[in-house]
């Protein structure tokens, strides 16, 4: 469990490292630079793995990852993206943070509460597109409201890639729940 455990806190950090690098770029292709940046691409892949923590090893270890992966994510953030000069820099970071623990903790609730439904997908599925909801506007808001950006626009455009891409995420979740035991 060690390794596993590590490697899914290691993966978690990435994925917010990544996340908050590419919130910074809109998609400048068919027009959707208004509405989408390429953070919401990379983002969904923290709920695959806060909930195959949860199937594998419960709610209290899938916290823990959740927390080591946050503060393994933001150490990388500041290392690597974060320009202290830079006030919107600085918010996104803030906004990452409070979005991302508030929605991976509820991620795990939710899961938690539907682990035992007979449908396999309901678990996953439901609790990842409540916390995308949650991330999304939490992060939004605390980052742009008062800048200019237009961050409404950019996280609905945002939240249905992030709806697109949890569904796209139910894949390699049930090819790996046959890996990860459930508890």
């Amino acid at each position: 469990m060690n390794k596993l455990f590590l490697l899914l806190s290691f993966l978690m950090g990435v994925v917010v490292l990544s996340s908050n690098f590419l919130v910074q770029f809109p998609v400048n292709k068919y027009g959707l630079s208004e509405i989408l940046t390429y953070g919401a691409f990379s983002y969904p892949v923290a709920f695959l793995i806060t909930d195959l923590a949860n199937r594998s090893f419960g709610k209290n270890v899938a916290k823990k990852i959740v927390y080591l992966g946050f503060s393994l994510g933001i150490g990388f953030t500041v290392l690597f993206s974060t320009d202290f000069a830079d006030y919107i820099s600085i918010r996104i970071a803030v906004g990452s943070g409070v979005a991302f623990l508030s929605a991976q903790l509820l991620d795990v609730q939710i899961f938690d509460k539907l682990r035992n439904k007979k449908k396999w997908f309901i678990a996953p599925l439901t609790s990842s597109l409540i916390g995308s909801t949650v991330d999304t506007f939490l992060f939004f808001s605390i980052s742009f409201y008062g800048t200019g950006v237009s961050w409404i626009t950019l996280s609905f455009g945002d939240l249905a890639v992030k709806i697109f891409v949890a569904i796209i995420m139910l894949i390699p979740f049930r090819l790996l729940i046959k890996t990860f035991k459930p508890i």
